[in-house]
This record gives C-alpha cells, sequence and structure tokens, in this order.
C-alpha cells in the first residue's frame, strides 16, 4: 500500500498542533509600524494606563525623523504640541551637552534650529538635528515606558494574515509567524498595509481636480511653485534635438495627461541623505555597482545651461552635517520611478528601494568625478561624503527611503485642499497641520515642443494653520471598528501634501492612540466614541487642535 494516504492523515493531524504552537501575543492596543507616530500612538496608551505591542518591520524606530530627515518640515511651530513637542524638546535637551558636539563647537553652530520657547513658556525645542540623535529619543521613549517592541516582523499581507469577525480585526499574523491579538490596532506606517489587509478603502494617486473641487490636485502641468523644473530649454534625446535618437535614461516616454485629470502617479521619493564635511568623519563616495555615467547626461546639460543651484538644499544640521534634499531640474528625486511601490510585494519594494538608493549614490559619485560636472561644483562636491558616525550598521547610508505618499485611506471624512488651506472649519479636530500643500514632481516627459520638462510640483501656502478633523484617521464604520490611521489619513493628495509632516504624524499617533484606549474604557468602536470624551484628554494632554 502506498504510504500518501497515511502521510496526509499525519500532515491534517499534525497541524493544529503546529498551528497553535505558533507564538501568540495580545495586548489591548496592537500598533503596526516603525515610525514616529507608531511611538507617540504607543506612549500615550501606556501613559493612559493601557497594554501595547510595536509590531515593527523596522529594526531602527523613527522612520523619516531618525531617518535622514533632521530639517524638520515645521510650519507653524505654535501648533505642534503633546508628544510631538516633548520630541523636539528632548533633542533640545540633547544638544545642551558638551558631549553632543564632536565635530563643532556649540557656539559655532549658535542658535540654528532652536526654534521657539514650547506653549507653557518653560521647555524649548529643536527642530534641527542628528539622525543617531532623533533615534536615541525614540529609543530613550521605549526604555522609559517600558514599550513592548517586535522588531523585523513583516505583516502577512495574504488572506490568511488577517483575522476579522463582526467588522473588526481580532488579530494579524507576520511573516515569522507570530500572532498579533488586539482590541484595538493603529496602522502607523507609511504604506498603510495593515489597512489594506483590513478591507478599508483607499486611493493611490492623484485625483482629478473635479472629484473634490480643487485647483492643485491632478495633472499640473507648467505649473513651477518651487525651483524644481527645467528653466531653460533643454533636449531629452540621446543625441540632441534628434527624436530618432531616443530618449535619454530618465525621461518619461509616455504623455503628461491633460491637465487637472487624475492619474496612479505619485510625487518622487528620495533617500535623506546626511551628508559631512568634516575630514575626520567623511567617507567618499565609491563609484556604485553598475555605475552608468550616462544615466546622469540631462544632468550634464543642465549645467551647461547655466544652471548653478547644486548646494541650495545641503542644509545644515548640528557636527557639520547636512540633511540634503532634492532641489533642481535633475536632483536626488528619482522621478516617475515609485508607481507601483505602495501596493508592490515586499521583493518588488526592496527592489524600488535598492534601485532609488544606486540612483542616488551614482548621482553622488558623478557630482564628484564627472569632467561634464563644472570644476567648482565638482571640487566643493569633494569635499562632502558620508558620516562615518551616522547609519553605521547600513554601510552609513539611511535606513529609510522618504515616502512621500503612498496609499490614503478614504475614510469617515475626507481632507481636502479648502481644509489644508485653512479656508474651513472641520469637524472633531485632534491636531493641526500647518505646511504648504507640497507635492514633489511626478514625472519628467516630453512637451509637445520637443524639450523636457518636470510635472507635479506645487508648493501653495494655507491662509493659516487648519484643524485636521477626527474622521480622517478613522476608516468608515462598515469597513473596519477597531483600526485608526494616523499616517495614511483620509485625504486628497494635495492635501495630503501638507498633513505629510512628521511632527503631524506624532500629533496624529497620540491622538489615535487617545481614542482608541477611550473606545476601549467605553466599549464602543472609535467612530462612536463622544468627541467632547476625547477633546477632553487631548487637551489635557496639550494637544493643539484649533486656530484661537
Amino acid at each position: 500500500m502506498k504510504p500518501y494516504p497515511f502521510l496526509y492523515f499525519l500532515f491534517s493531524a499534525l497541524l493544529p498542533i503546529f498551528l497553535s504552537a505558533q507564538p501568540k501575543y495580545e495586548a489591548d492596543v496592537i500598533v503596526y509600524g516603525g515610525t514616529s507616530a507608531a511611538i507617540t500612538a504607543a506612549v500615550q496608551v501606556k501613559k493612559m494606563g493601557k497594554s501595547v505591542i510595536i509590531v515593527s518591520p523596522d529594526t531602527h524606530l523613527g522612520g523619516l525623523s531618525s531617518g535622514g530627515l533632521g530639517f524638520t518640515d515645521t510650519g507653524n511651530k505654535e501648533v505642534i504640541g503633546g508628544l510631538s513637542r516633548e520630541f523636539y524638546h528632548r533633542l533640545y535637551e540633547h544638544y545642551q551637552q558638551d558631549n553632543s558636539w564632536v565635530w563643532q563647537k556649540k557656539a559655532e553652530y549658535g542658535n540654528k534650529g532652536q526654534g521657539t520657547p514650547a506653549i507653557d513658556g518653560s521647555n524649548r525645542t529643536m527642530w534641527i538635528f542628528e539622525p543617531h540623535a532623533a533615534e536615541k529619543v525614540f529609543e530613550d521613549f521605549v526604555k522609559e515606558y517600558s514599550l513592548t517592541v517586535h522588531r523585523n516582523e513583516w505583516l502577512d499581507r495574504s488572506a490568511k494574515g488577517i483575522s476579522k469577525k463582526g467588522g473588526k480585526i481580532r488579530s494579524f499574523r507576520t511573516l515569522s509567524g507570530k500572532q498579533y491579538s488586539g482590541k484595538m490596532f493603529i496602522d502607523a506606517t507609511y504604506e498603510g498595509d495593515l489597512m489594506a489587509l483590513a478591507g478599508v478603502s483607499y486611493h493611490v494617486g492623484r485625483e482629478a481636480n473635479s472629484v473634490y473641487n480643487e485647483k492643485w490636485n491632478g495633472v499640473q502641468t507648467e505649473v513651477f511653485q518651487h525651483g524644481h523644473h527645467f528653466k531653460a530649454k533643454i533636449s531629452p534625446y540621446k543625441i540632441e534635438n534628434d527624436p530618432s535618437s531616443g530618449l535619454l535614461p530618465e525621461v518619461s516616454a509616455e504623455p503628461a495627461g491633460a491637465y487637472g485629470s487624475g492619474d496612479k502617479r505619485i510625487q518622487a521619493y528620495c533617500f535623506r541623505m546626511c551628508l559631512s564635511n568634516h575630514p575626520d568623519n567623511r567617507i567618499p563616495f565609491p563609484k556604485p555597482v553598475g555605475y552608468d555615467p550616462a544615466r546622469y547626461e540631462l544632468y550634464a546639460r543642465v549645467f551647461a545651461s547655466g544652471w548653478r543651484e547644486t548646494y541650495d538644499k545641503f542644509d545644515p544640521i548640528p557636527n557639520r552635517k547636512t540633511d540634503t534634499n532634492n532641489h533642481g531640474p535633475f536632483s536626488t528625486d528619482y522621478i516617475g520611478k515609485n508607481y507601483d511601490y505602495p501596493e508592490a510585494s515586499y521583493e518588488r519594494r526592496k527592489a524600488i528601494i535598492k534601485d532609488h538608493e544606486l540612483y542616488q549614490k551614482g548621482l553622488m559619485y558623478f557630482l564628484q568625478n564627472d569632467p561634464r560636472v563644472p570644476a567648482d561644483v565638482r571640487d566643493k562636491m569633494q569635499q562632502w561624503g558620508l558620516p562615518k558616525d551616522e547609519f553605521t550598521d547600513n554601510g552609513n547610508w539611511p535606513h529609510q527611503l522618504y515616502i512621500r505618499e503612498a496609499r490614503r485611506m478614504i475614510g469617515e471624512f475626507v481632507m481636502t485642499e479648502a481644509d489644508a488651506l485653512g479656508k474651513t472649519k472641520v469637524p472633531n479636530p485632534v491636531g493641526m497641520g500647518s505646511y504648504a500643500l507640497d507635492s514633489h514632481n511626478t514625472q519628467r516627459y516630453v512637451k509637445a515642443d520637443g524639450y523636457v520638462q518636470n510635472e507635479g510640483d506645487i508648493g501653495v501656502h494655507p491662509d493659516r494653520p487648519y484643524s485636521i478633523a477626527y474622521g480622517s484617521i478613522l476608516p468608515k464604520v462598515k469597513e473596519c471598528q477597531n483600526l485608526l490611521v494616523p499616517i495614511c489619513v483620509s485625504s486628497s493628495h494635495i492635501a495630503y501634501g501638507s498633513i505629510r509632516m512628521e511632527p503631524v504624524f506624532m500629533i496624529l499617533g497620540q491622538s489615535a492612540a487617545t481614542a482608541a484606549v477611550l473606545s476601549i474604557d467605553n466599549k464602543i468602536s472609535p467612530q462612536k466614541l463622544p468627541y467632547e470624551k476625547l477633546r477632553e484628554v487631548l487637551l489635557k494632554d496639550q494637544q493643539v487642535l484649533e486656530r484661537q
């Protein structure tokens, strides 16, 4: 007799035992993510007396706040309160210590980044900082509040990765086989993977202006509100002005689309590079694997046109370092190479991240070594390199790609352009924003006249700081009744351009946690939580909810 029926019987008998042996964890609140919002959410849960587990796909905590974005996009600092402001206060305290100044004297740096007094007039803040200093603050939060953090735990995004009953998440699994059960869940990732797996509605890309009666959403051809466009007529072809020669690298052959129309394009990603010009703390940029100087021919033509803004976003942070961001028509933004990232598999996302890394490392090598780069630019660039004392377990390269935008929930309330410009009064505020409607370029295309241009770069300032509605962090009640989403919030593309700042993510993380705990205490869903109960606690914890 063949053994197969016996083996099948044995497997069937042992499977329940195997599954029951998988590690299981339970807490009042499960926070998925390792971002700044995840940490503030977990701290708030513990402060309110409930148990919490952070399930982080990342090893390093803090997301972009500890991943290179040290020159904080704040807007009006007076509307940043609660644990978000506490984070920046702790950075101020860090830089009051003499031993924090290794490569530069404190007096030499001066008061850059010190900001304004805290709301109560006692604590001060530091808005500009080094990556390792920010990570230390997050790790200090973990220690002080005895937070349970499970690192390198990736959500199983298959159908078997989540258990849901009666409109509520019961548990989710990670790829390692661990199971996490809770009363409330918070998706504090940049991608919104738990939100999506839970069956919550979301959008990827730009809505047409007609969807929410907006002006700055959708395709924005011939709109130039920063300096990130081609100011001179530059040919996109391998042989200048010869279409038959084919397009240069980094130029799309796709049409831009009709002005104001929606599409699936998202604003460009990049790494916020931390660089050093201290000779004893500087690592020269090596030639990256697969480096092809032809990839940067378009940049060479920008220089040949007379453009000289290379260093306009080498923003100084302490200890002779920078937070280097995208600037100009051809820079660190890897335009058009991230469209599939939000919903891609982990393997595909990893490849996209690596492609961004090689593009940027190649760009830096090009600027330091290529004879097509003007000598003055090349000479100055050779003074910069990766700092030896940052990202020491990742080849001194940032561990977090700047995911400026991925999925955006379609929740109980959708924040739109008018809301983010301060023109409306939103219901039930849980925090405030004030930064410009800021979208980076989404595509680089060939215009009808045969020259190259970028599209999608928007920077429109609000009339005043604006409130962010509680409903924007809540899924529709029919879709999920125990999940809050403080990063992939319910908003249009262009409104998200302002909301998507790290201080705001921390604010919303704290507010989401507050709502989660109050919902547990009152034995109701967050959607049915009386707003006055939530408002009372938020104000007590020094959150700023509306303009006075």
